[in-house]
């Protein structure tokens, strides 16, 4: 007979948060967000923390490089989406690691031989608008000068104009030798009053630029996450079909923390990929896997060796998991039953495997919600998606910008991989959607202000870290007209576009 659950799945608006004692010193300053990525020993520190509770999704249409590096400025941790060839999420995880060493390697690189109309295409292209001219056009080539906007004004020349004759040349440029530290390289950069300084080799070959506003970028950062290197920290994501060649790749690559991208992971097909990595790699290499739902599931990925478990199945916004399989939970009642697992898993072995929630996040304050409950990170799809930083396009639909945004398990994606059950290599269905969410700017303008809520519940609560608020968080259940109650009701809102 099959076995039924004797309480309704719920999800996180049916809970509110009960506020606690706070004392003088429970102010949202004083608040520490950061939170453990791995598993580690008790009495042992975690060798991978993250300085805030969120990570991006495994998604085409959410994590690339660039959201990486911007997210890791701001505390948290990308995975880069393994819905790709091996060498280019690979080149992903490398630029990555070399964006933040301070030293870039050049991703605009033309020949004194091309035209001001390719330059305008590259920084269409890029975005950036310093160009290394060098002799092959090659971001490694015999440096020959660079363009920046100041050689050229477009309403006064030719897009047939050759580059040699308005780039700065080699001979007018201030450059440093390879092996120039960091540090003495923003000091030319201060001395000189420069905006970039070419690194260049004995040969005269470009090695990497260093940017004056990246030295700014630090300071506007202090939660920036970097490893013992001063890079960046890349997550990437790995499915279980071809993990033998791509986790070498990533690996070698520079990546910091892997995890399974799938939509079930209480499976054989996970375990034998993370005794793979195991197998090859011991304790040194760290990836997560997922997503379950219960007890049961992550006892079995904590016994195979995660480094840390997913929760949620069909809970995200571009997810049609339930509508087209029946398969699924409520992401509160998944949470809070995989936290008592982790929980009783940490008493029983003296190992903590954190719990990401991945799914069901509407509001702000169900991030807040989510961590009360006891996951120790929020994975987030399409809160991340809506950003300039979103590998996808911006698109004026009806008046209003908007970013396109698409599942995994969308025909657009068709990541088979990831919904694989050991079939035939193609999508037989589609679990996910494809579709557009409001346009909402740069991570850094609205990153801060979610954090800011949470930090201000948590000093509701009394708690000043994500483990004290754990321990002392009161929920409770609420019925369809509190959640009426709780918003603004009664009243005439006035039009919040004519207000000053």
């Amino acid at each position: 007979m099959a076995f039924y659950f004797e309480e309704p799945s719920r999800t996180f608006s049916e809970y509110l948060l009960v506020p606690g004692y706070s004392s003088d010193q429970c102010v949202p300053a004083a608040t520490d967000l950061s939170t453990p990525l791995v598993k580690f020993r008790k009495g042992e520190t975690c060798p991978l923390k993250m300085n805030v509770p969120l990570v991006s999704a495994i998604m085409q249409s959410v994590s690339d490089d660039k959201m990486a590096i911007a997210l890791a400025k701001e505390g948290g941790v990308s995975f880069i989406y393994g819905s790709q060839t091996v060498a280019d999420q690979a080149e992903m995880v490398r630029r990555v690691k070399a964006y933040k060493a301070g030293f870039v390697t050049s991703d605009s690189n033309l020949r004194p031989d091309q035209t001001l109309g390719d330059v305008l295409a590259l920084k269409e292209l890029t975005g950036h608008s310093t160009v290394a001219i060098t002799a092959d056009g090659t971001a490694h080539g015999k440096l020959l000068g660079i363009v920046t906007g100041r050689d050229y004004r477009v309403s006064r020349m030719s897009p047939g104009d050759k580059i040699s004759g308005f780039m700065t040349p080699i001979e007018k440029l201030v450059t440093a030798p390879e092996g120039t530290t960091l540090k003495a390289a923003n000091d030319i950069i201060w001395d000189h009053k420069l905006n970039s300084l070419p690194i260049v080799d004995s040969r005269g070959g470009l090695v990497s630029f260093v940017f004056r506003k990246d030295y700014s970028s630090h300071k506007k950062h202090p939660l920036e996450l970097l490893d013992d290197h001063k890079r960046y920290v890349v997550g990437a994501g790995i499915n279980t079909r071809d993990y033998e060649e791509r986790v070498p790749a990533l690996i070698e690559a520079g990546a910091d923390v892997l995890c399974i991208d799938s939509s079930e992971g209480y499976s054989a097909w996970q375990a034998n990929t993370i005794a793979f990595i195991r197998e090859k790699y011991g304790e040194s290499v760290k990836v997560g896997a997922g997503n379950v739902v219960d007890r049961e599931g992550f006892r079995f990925l904590a016994d195979a060796g995660a480094d840390f478990v997913k929760i949620g199945i069909g809970g995200g916004s571009i997810c049609i998991t339930r509508e087209t399989k029946g398969i699924g939970r409520g992401q509160a009642t998944a949470v809070i039953e995989v936290a008592a697992a982790r929980d009783e898993y940490f008493k029983e072995t003296g190992v903590y495997v954190p719990i990401c929630s991945d799914g069901g996040i509407v509001h702000d304050y169900h991030i807040t919600l989510a961590l009360a409950m006891g996951a120790d990170f929020c994975m987030l799809g399409r809160y991340f998606s809506r950003f300039d930083e979103s590998p996808t396009n911006k698109v004026l639909v009806g008046g209003s910008y908007m970013k396109e945004y698409w599942g995994e398990g969308s025909a657009r994606a068709r990541n088979w991989q990831r919904y694989d059950m050991g079939g035939a290599a193609k999508l037989s269905f589609v679990e996910g959607v494809d579709c557009y969410v409001p346009y909402a700017g740069s991570i850094h303008d609205n990153l801060p202000v979610t954090l800011s809520k949470i930090r201000s519940t948590m000093c509701n609560c009394g708690a000043l870290t994500i483990r004290e608020l754990q321990e002392k968080a009161k929920l409770t259940l609420v019925s369809s007209v509190s959640i009426v109650e709780g918003g603004a009701h009664d009243v005439l809102l006035k039009d919040q576009t004519t207000q000053g």
